[in-house]
């Protein structure tokens, strides 16, 4: 007499996702008056003891937010990229 044996096999599947979390850090500095507007990003990234710690700490400080951060009121613009320096005055800014 022929046994007839049966096997199943079970499939395994992963689930996976994917969230994305951002954080926006903001500050202020000073720069003196004679620096022209168009100027301002060349004196920015030349002195940036005025600025990388302070904005590294407002970092730290910040919570995360859901989603991209390319829809808040800044002008993110390099979407390919982990991270964005920008700099804004009078209503002209651009990266860093």
């Amino acid at each position: 007499m022929a046994v007839l044996i049966i096997k199943f096999f079970i499939m395994k599947v992963k689930i996976l996702q994917r969230n994305v979390y951002y954080k926006v850090a903001t500050i202020e500095i000073e720069i003196p008056d004679s620096v022209d507007e168009f100027d301002v990003q060349d004196y920015v990234n030349e002195h940036e003891e005025l600025w990388v710690e302070q904005l590294e700490e407002q970092m730290r400080a910040t919570d995360y937010e859901y989603g991209f951060g390319m829809d808040t009121d800044y002008n993110w613009t390099d979407k390919d990229q982990p991270c964005e320096y920008r700099y804004e005055v009078d209503k002209i800014g651009g990266h860093l």
